[in-house]
Formats: C-alpha cells, sequence, structure tokens
C-alpha cells in the first residue's frame, strides 16, 4: 500500500532512534489500537509529549485552517501559491485518500516512508507511558517534521473543532477560519454557535484573522474581540465576484486581482478569496505582478473534490470527499449545472454512522435521479440496508451494493454518455471507488 522510496531530505542525523517496528503499514496499524479510544478530544497528554520532543518554533510563520467546509481546498491553495512564490513550504491535513504520505507534504511533495519511520520512532521515545489516538501520533510526527525542516510557512489543517485538537498545541500567527456548519455534533455541541465556540479555540491575543464566511456564528465574533485580533472578513474586509469563463474579480485593502477559478466547483471562489485575503496579510502582494499573482495559483491538486474521474465506463463518473449538509449544498448547485439534457444523475452514496445521511440527501435530492447505496466496512460505517433506512423518507434506494466493484459492474451496463455517476458521503466512499479503479487497471 506505501511506496517506500526513500526519497526526501534525511533528518538531523543526530536524532537517532532504535526503530520499533520496519515498515509504515506496522506502525499504523500499532497505532490504530495504542489508544482504547478512536477520538479522545484534549490538550494535556498531546502537550506533555510535545514538550518532551521538544516542540517549539515549527516555522517560520504558521497558518492554522480552521472550520467546517473548504479547509482542504484552502490549505491547498495556500501551499501552492507560497510554493510557487519561492518559500519552503510544509502542511498537514488529514485525514487521507490512498496513503497515509498524503497528510504531510513538503513542497507540493509528498513525505518518504522513512521520514515517516524516523518521526514514528522519535514520537515514541517522547511518548513514555502516554496513551495517544491515531491522529495524535501521526499529528507529533507531522509537528515533528515540521521542525526538523524550519520551512518558511507550516499549514496546519484543524482535524476536529479547534480548542481541543491536537494541532492546537501549536500558535498560529495566522488563522484562517472556513465556514462554519454542522458536523460532529456529539463532539462539538449541538448547533453553529456551540460549533463556533470549539472552532475559535485556536485563536490567540492579537494575531490575524481570516474569517472566511459572510455569516459567521456570533461565538466566533465575539472571541475575536475578545482577544483583540484583527480580522478579515468576507463581505466586509474583501469580496469576490465570479466573472464566468472560470475567472473571478477580487476586491480588498485598495487592490483588485482578477484570478483563475482553479478549481472546480462555482464554491471554490469564495475559498480561493480567503486564501488570497490570508496571503494579504503574510506578504506585500504589490511586489508581485498581476501575472504572478495569478498563476502561482496554478497547478493545485486536490484529490476527492468534484474530482473527474477518467474510467472505462461510458457515464462521467466523479468523486467528492463531502459528508454533512452544508457540503451537500454545494454539491447540489455545481450537480445542477453539469447535467447534460436527457441524462440523468446517480449518487452512489457511502456514510458513517455518526453522519446525519438524511439531510446529506434531503440537500442533494432535488437534483438527483438515482440513489444507490454502498456498504461501508469500517469503523462506524453503515451498511447498504441501514443506510436505506435513515434516508427515509428523503429518498427511496434503487440499489443497494456490498462491495463498490459490483456498483460498478452495474454502472458500466446500465449508464450511458449522458449519465453522471457521483460517489460521495464519505472520504472511505471515495477512496473505495479510487482503489477499484486502480485495481482494474484505470488511471485517475
Amino acid at each position: 500500500m506505501y511506496n517506500a522510496d526513500g526519497t526526501g531530505c534525511p533528518l538531523d542525523k543526530t536524532l537517532v532512534f532504535p526503530m520499533r517496528f520496519d515498515s509504515l503499514d506496522q506502525w499504523l496499524e500499532w497505532q490504530m489500537v495504542l489508544h482504547d479510544k478512536a477520538i479522545e478530544l484534549g490538550l494535556d497528554r498531546v502537550s506533555q509529549v510535545g514538550e518532551r520532543l521538544g516542540l517549539d518554533k515549527i516555522a517560520g510563520r504558521v497558518i492554522t485552517v480552521a472550520g467546517t467546509n473548504g479547509k482542504g481546498s484552502s490549505v491547498a491553495a495556500y501551499e501552492t501559491w507560497l510554493s510557487h512564490a519561492g518559500f519552503s513550504v510544509v502542511s498537514y491535513t488529514s485525514p487521507h485518500l490512498l496513503t497515509y504520505n498524503e497528510r504531510i507534504k513538503r513542497d507540493l511533495k509528498q513525505v518518504s516512508d522513512s521520514e515517516l519511520l524516523a518521526a514514528f520512532e522519535a514520537v515514541e521515545a517522547a511518548r513514555q507511558t502516554t496513551a495517544l489516538t491515531f491522529f495524535e501520533f501521526g499529528t507529533l510526527a507531522a509537528l515533528f517534521l515540521c521542525q526538523q525542516w524550519q520551512p518558511d510557512y507550516a499549514i496546519l489543517e484543524v482535524g476536529l473543532g479547534g480548542r481541543l485538537d491536537a494541532v492546537n498545541i501549536i500558535s498560529a500567527d495566522l488563522v484562517h477560519i472556513t465556514p462554519i456548519g454542522l458536523d460532529h455534533q456529539s463532539w462539538l455541541g449541538d448547533d453553529r454557535e456551540q460549533i463556533g465556540f470549539e472552532k475559535a479555540g485556536v485563536l490567540r491575543a492579537g494575531i490575524t484573522v481570516v474569517l472566511n464566511d459572510d455569516n459567521p456564528p456570533q461565538s466566533v465574533i465575539a472571541e475575536i474581540d475578545r482577544l483583540g485580533c484583527k480580522c478579515l472578513q468576507l463581505g466586509q474586509d474583501y469580496e469576490a465576484e465570479d466573472l464566468g469563463n472560470e475567472q473571478f474579480l477580487w476586491r480588498g485593502q485598495d487592490m483588485e486581482l482578477q484570478l483563475d477559478r482553479v478549481l472546480p466547483g462555482a464554491h471554490q471562489v469564495q475559498n480561493l478569496a480567503g486564501v488570497v485575503a490570508g496571503l494579504s496579510q503574510l506578504i506585500p502582494l504589490t511586489e508581485f505582478s498581476p501575472h504572478q499573482l495569478r498563476d502561482n495559483f496554478h497547478g493545485i491538486f486536490l484529490p476527492g473534490r468534484l474530482q473527474l474521474i477518467p474510467s472505462r465506463l461510458a457515464c462521467q463518473v466523479y468523486v467528492d470527499v463531502g459528508h454533512n449538509q452544508d457540503a451537500a449544498r454545494v454539491l447540489a448547485a455545481n450537480l445542477k449545472a453539469m447535467k447534460q439534457p436527457g441524462g440523468k444523475l446517480v449518487v452512489l452514496l457511502g456514510m458513517l454512522a455518526d453522519k446525519q445521511p438524511d439531510l446529506f440527501v434531503e440537500s442533494l435530492r432535488q437534483v438527483v435521479d438515482d440513489w444507490w447505496l454502498l456498504t461501508l466496512d469500517c469503523d462506524r460505517g453503515l451498511a447498504a440496508e441501514q443506510l436505506a433506512s435513515r434516508i427515509k423518507p428523503q429518498a427511496k434506494a434503487e440499489q443497494l451494493f456490498h462491495n463498490v466493484t459490483d456498483a460498478l459492474d452495474h454502472a458500466l451496463s446500465s449508464l450511458s454518455n449522458q449519465d453522471i455517476m457521483l460517489a460521495t458521503g464519505s472520504f472511505v466512499t471515495v477512496e473505495l471507488l479510487l482503489r477499484a479503479l486502480s485495481d482494474s487497471g484505470e488511471q485517475y
């Protein structure tokens, strides 16, 4: 599953630890059972291990990206622009689609197995008897590598919430908050105000904040005011106008920029606009030509976000990792524009038990013709029959599949070149489809 290519810059040669395991797969399997809970929010344990690792200043500047939707797009846009502008950049995101290495990138390249193994051993040596969850262990490894490399910029995506998320042991120079919606309610609260308070927990006194939401929870505004942060908010301090033809106009701080919408989906205009606002607080953008400001965004690779996947099927195949109601609303708007006259839209849906399938389906049902439900045979995964029960009365399932290969075979025999099939509802759903296509020799 993981490619041990040994590439990348080596760690400090003085940091030598005996290896506990010889392969990345062995390390990851062991980390899965190290803690008796998959999630345990809180910073005490992670902070203790971080102190033993000597984590301090991990980069010249740190950008922390929090929020509900658009975090991955924002991280990808920041790292691509900054890298193309000549800065050294490390990014940390989660979860991954196909390989764990996707979570950590250095100058747009995934971390190697050998670098991960050395980082894991360093975390294990510092852990002593402290129990860590899978996410906490990996976060500490990412921060350890970042401190070794000392990039100009570290871009950290918050995993869940903010206040008690492991990423929050590092103070940011710039906090970027994407639109906040309902997700992870069992951990963060039942409404946007409670969730917003948790997300705003990554703020620090006096720092700069990009609030890329024109209707944020008041709890976020209150924290920004309480801490005396400098805030740039969408709709007040900057704005973006979609010009069509895959271009948009950004306005803010006595500056206008005409930029390309380099990511698929009309919603990406807002995501990119927030990143431009953040860059304007980090770098004197007037030092760059309009050509550089535009072209530095080109080349963003963001798998699993309304991504067209080449396949042997007659229909167009898209994947999207969206899994909450806000993500479904965005998908519905984009899919409506994509549907062809006479064609139908089929959604291959697989979801986890702690999500809200009924609300996800409700926001999509006006543009979907057929619902195909997929069993997710994983931790918290719903069987197709369970999913069918939970989306009633919002939608009726036309097909139930217990493996993705059967779904692809059915699509091959029943869908035409005017049709669209979208696999969505979870990172797991998208991973299963991509692996099935890869196993069959498809390229994507």
